[in-house]
């Protein structure tokens, strides 16, 4: 249920990739702080379920099917929020495929394009439409889900740290472009989380095995949560962090330091 006084009260939000995952926790969050939230994500079936549940509990939100990897569908999301809710305040640039552990020299071509189509391309796009929209508001936030991935690589998902190492400099440089025009852009950086892409990244004859043995590389003791993102989004999204430009939130449990 919306909370009455809520965080992000007023605000119109949009999330990609929402339908599930960090994506769903964050859409979730965000409706029950008051956000008012555009769910976007390619699986329509998740995504409605996702919008659903959330005016279900008292909340506002609305399906957007997109491919946010193609400009029209980045257009399509924005003017929905502008439609339906006045403008755009925050926007969660969350959508990503992950890969299974592969060195690079067996990684084929058409994967590398892929994965660099999803998970970079589709921040590219959103920023670009979403900045006007916020000029037109006065300001906003951008929050990219980035990974640890880009800060701490991993051997043999070479190509896949590489599409997140691509957005730390991209959300910095925009960053300081967008800061006179009171627009933010931040990333947060999760370990390994307790989401259905987890199982493409441990891969193996024994994921629980693998489950446990990147457990135990995390000082405090477990993967991330959707929760866990969620609340540092709701962070970026709220205006107690109006100062707080081109950071690299890793939420991590410690795996970083």
């Amino acid at each position: 249920m919306a909370a009455a006084g809520g965080r992000l009260d007023g605000k119109a939000a949009i999330v990609t990739g929402a339908g599930s995952g960090f994506g769903e926790g964050i859409a979730r969050r965000f409706a029950a702080e008051g956000a008012k939230v555009v769910v976007a994500d390619i699986n329509e079936q998740g995504g409605r379920r996702v919008a659903d549940a959330i005016s279900a509990a008292g909340g506002t939100a609305r399906f957007v099917a997109a491919d946010v990897a193609e400009a029209a569908a980045n257009q399509a999301m924005i003017k929905a929020a502008r439609d339906a809710y006045g403008g755009l305040d925050v926007i969660v640039l969350n959508a990503a495929i992950g890969m299974s552990p592969t060195p690079l020299v067996d990684t084929p071509d058409e994967f590398f394009d892929r994965i660099f189509r999803i998970n970079v391309r589709s921040v590219f796009l959103g920023c670009k439409h979403a900045v006007p929209a916020m000029r037109a508001r006065g300001g906003g936030s951008i929050i990219v889900t980035v990974s640890t991935a880009a800060l701490r690589p991993r051997p043999n998902l070479a190509v896949y740290n590489a599409t997140k190492g691509a957005l730390v400099p991209l959300c910095r440089a925009l960053a300081l472009e967008v800061a006179g025009a009171g627009i933010r852009v931040n990333g947060i950086c999760p370990v390994a989380g307790e989401t259905a892409m987890l199982s493409d990244f441990l891969g193996g004859a024994d994921p629980e095995a693998g489950r446990k043995a990147f457990i135990a590389t995390v000082p405090m003791g477990r993967l991330s949560r959707p929760a866990d993102i969620a609340a540092a989004a709701l962070f970026f999204a709220d205006d107690d962090s109006a100062f707080i430009t081109g950071t690299m939130l890793e939420v991590d449990g410690g795996r970083c330091i």
